[in-house]
């Protein structure tokens, strides 16, 4: 019966309670030794000291370079363009620059566009971004559309 299951004898131990007298040979200072930052409470050992010897994570030599003032592009590719303008909310033949796809929500006010070349592009639009793939240049005026940089 499952009601009657017990732990194997001398499997369970009572947990040692520190400080309670000198007769449980853990009394006073409660194995922690005299005196230095270990014997106190609020004592945690800092990740990653050695002793005051140099850390490992400081010996170890940086490297690799990260540029800081990178342009970070917001990217849309094509056949994200074909489907707006096949769900209407971009006339064919017309101008597809910041404001027309902020109308849309698809970029925000700081957004910088780089126009990608994924999937086709099937109506000739005029199109301003900051800057375009080369696939991107050649399928939009294979269509017949315009590129237009800021």
């Amino acid at each position: 019966m499952l009601s009657s299951l017990k732990p194997k004898k001398g499997s369970n131990k009572k947990k040692l309670r520190l400080g309670r007298g000198q007769g449980t040979g853990k009394g006073g200072t409660c194995g922690r030794g005299h005196k230095g930052e270990k014997s106190r409470s609020g004592y945690s050992k800092k990740i990653g000291f050695e002793g005051g010897q140099m850390p490992l994570q400081k010996r170890i030599p940086k490297y690799g370079f990260r540029k800081r003032n990178k342009k970070k592009y917001f990217c849309i590719n094509l056949d994200t363009l074909q489907d707006l303008v096949s769900k209407g909310k971009i006339s064919e033949n017309s101008v597809v620059d910041k404001k027309v796809l902020l109308s849309i929500n698809l970029i925000r006010k700081n957004d910088v566009l780089k126009i990608l070349g994924r999937g086709k592009l099937l109506s000739p639009l005029k199109i301003y971004a900051s800057k375009f793939s080369k696939k991107a240049i050649s399928s939009i005026k294979k269509v017949g559309g315009d590129i237009l940089s800021i």
